[in-house]
């Protein structure tokens, strides 16, 4: 195999060129099978595989730096710099990361995970190459769908202004800019970028500028110049900002996309190279469903079908049947997702209701205000979003939503663990940043029947409110319970004495095992389903301190700003003798692992909290 002589950075460069075909091959072939298994990011990676290895032709890593958009794509470069065996532990806990990590390897320049942010780092460490007298190249990998996002405009507006070589890669795979429109581009490509052209512009540049009204002159010719250029040439949009254009090359062609690199190279301000890819490319499941093949769970190569079917619903599920429903029963009620109407559930209700769906593309932040315009307009906006991806749009929120206390509901998935993705996708934050935002409402659900209930009460509810729920398989114990959701009340499950859990959302679940194992310890334990995250019940937390010992708290969350927090704020400032435990995620960063292992390193599953209670009533 020639994948086996690659051991580490820039052992590409001795491979025959002859044999860039085969060597692609191999690496689809090496994706497949080990994606199947653990699985990961496929589409973006099988799309992506000659375009990385002509940037590891081109460059000298770890000098050169590359900095890969969200990251996802990022495993094609992991196996040209050393990391063959790291795919046996891909994604899980202590193995190596989905996503470009710095401590994992140098050739890793920046660590990735959220969309549209390439560009501003890239710009970042080319400041820094040259206020420290380097020489080394930059390239940021950004794609067509990251190009949605606010922030890569905002980069690339500071870009246009560079006098030094920067090189951003539009990875497309939908062709969504421009098509190739034949040899012209080309020749003009390597015109403008060869030696004697760069120097004689430059030459004349600096002498124009340096006579009297020299500035007016070069605008001049740079105006009639662009006016020539728009007639032939694609991408004008950032030839206007001042960035130039090449493209649009093949970026399944190593050959072309060496030469047009090598021409970028020689380009003394910001350049962007259009690439256009197909994702999935070289397996025919992935080609055909590439949404499905984004973020793969483990399957069958044959078929692409998942190795083992979901048999249950996930919370997703739910939230997508409730959403239907609701838009049956109100014309008023509208959807928006932010490039997720596949992973957030919100497909049906497209497919339904096509005219109150709204996809605005990575763009979180745009999507909430969009959200609050039409909730001043009169709408019942919905806002379906991952909780990790809602921490982009925290400035919105506060300003736009909640100053003006308009009803948007915010439908949080993935709220909680997230697992395999790791620290930039885990959605253990939102109940503190979403908690410290006055006129912000937070609910969280026990099981699969109580989302569907808070969803109903949100859209009536008539100010700003969010709904958290986790990922994965939806709860459907305690079906006996489902008393009508009453603002800011707690509901009393089981009531004892001595230990009252008082637990929000995925916790109820972990509550009610950790509850079994204390009553087989021959402990009294009340369990209480918060709901309400923000108020918090008060006078159930009143409640649970005259007829309990100890209160302990328990949430998917981290411990600063957390429900936890809150409880033991109300606490102090009642009589009591009770004692409080809060179970919390650390405030700390949580890495790449199964969520049910990851409940365990952290001590916030049943046997943990077990544990944790009885060394705590033995030190009474």
């Amino acid at each position: 195999m020639i994948l086996e002589q690659i051991e580490k950075a820039n052992d590409i460069k001795q491979v025959d060129p002859e044999l860039y075909g085969d060597l692609a091959e191999e690496i689809r072939e090496f994706l497949i099978e080990k994606i199947s298994v653990t699985g990961g990011h496929l589409g973006s990676n099988l799309g992506a595989v000659e375009l990385t290895m002509a940037l590891h032709l081109s460059l000298s890593l770890p000098e050169d730096k590359i900095i890969w958009d969200v990251g996802h794509q990022s495993y094609t470069h992991k196996l040209l710099t050393g990391r063959r065996d790291g795919f046996e532990t891909l994604r899980k806990f202590g193995g190596m990361s989905g996503f470009p990590k710095r401590k994992e390897s140098a050739c890793d320049a920046f660590d990735t995970g959220h969309s549209s942010t390439s560009i501003s780092a890239g710009l970042g460490l080319v400041k820094a190459r040259d206020i420290g007298g380097g020489k080394n190249t930059v390239v940021s990998v950004i794609g067509d769908g990251s190009l949605t996002g606010g922030m890569a405009y905002e980069a690339l507006n500071n870009a246009s202004r560079l006098e030094t070589n920067f090189i951003i890669v539009l990875n497309d795979n939908n062709m969504s800019i421009s098509e190739n429109v034949g040899g012209v581009p080309k020749y003009l490509n390597s015109i403008r970028t060869a030696d004697k052209y760069l120097g004689l512009k430059e030459g004349i540049y600096n002498k124009l500028k340096s006579i009297p009204n020299g500035d007016t002159v070069v605008e001049t010719i740079r105006r009639a110049k662009s006016s020539v250029k728009h007639l032939v040439i694609p991408g004008m949009y950032f030839e206007d900002m001042g960035i130039t254009y090449l493209g649009p090359v093949d970026g399944h062609n190593v050959a072309d996309m060496l030469q047009v690199f090598k021409e970028a190279k020689r380009c003394k301000n910001a350049v962007i190279v259009h690439v256009l890819t197909h994702k999935g490319k070289g397996y025919a499941p992935a080609e055909k469903h590439p949404a499905r093949f984004h973020g793969a769970e483990p399957f069958e190569i044959e078929s692409g079908l998942p190795s083992k079917p979901r048999t249950k619903a996930n919370y997703t599920d739910v939230f997508s049947t409730v959403m239907t429903k609701l838009g049956a029963r109100d014309e008023r009620v509208v959807a928006i997702t932010a490039a997720m109407p596949d992973g957030t559930g919100l497909k049906r209700f497209h497919n339904i209701y096509p005219e109150r769906f709204f996809d605005v593309g990575i763009a979180e932040q745009h999507a909430v205000t969009f959200a609050a315009g039409l909730a001043a307009g009169g709408l019942k906006p919905i806002v379906a979003v991952y909780s990790s991806f809602l921490q982009r749009a925290y400035d919105q929120i506060l300003h736009d939503v909640c100053i003006q206390n308009l009803p948007v509901v915010f439908a949080i998935d993935r709220a909680g663990l997230v697992g395999s993705d790791g620290e930039t996708h885990q959605g253990i934050f939102d109940l503190s940043y979403l908690s410290s935002i006055p006129n912000m409402h937070i609910m969280a659900p026990k099981n699969k029947w109580e989302l569907s209930d808070m969803m109903k009460f949100a859209v009536k509810f008539g100010a700003p409110i969010a709904i958290r729920y986790p990922r994965g398989e939806a709860y459907d114990g305690l079906p006996e319970f489902r008393a009508p959701i009453e603002y800011g009340r707690a509901e009393m499950l089981y009531e004892e004495k001595e230990i009252a859990l008082l637990a929000i959302g995925s916790m109820v679940k972990v509550a009610v095992e950790a509850r079994r194992i204390l009553k087989e310890k021959g402990y009294a334990c009340s369990l209480i389903n918060a709901r309400f995250a923000k108020p918090i019940d008060e006078e159930m937390v009143k409640h649970a301190c005259e007829n309990h010992s100890l209160i302990v708290t328990m949430e998917e969350n981290v411990a600063s700003g957390g429900f936890g927090e809150k409880v033991r704020a109300c606490m102090d400032n009642l009589d009591t003798d009770a004692k409080i435990l809060t179970i919390t995620i650390p405030d700390e960063y949580v890495e790449h692992g199964n969520v049910e292992l990851l409940k365990q390193e952290i001590g916030i599953d049943a046997e943990s909290i077990v544990e944790n209670i009885e060394h705590l009533q033995r030190a009474e």
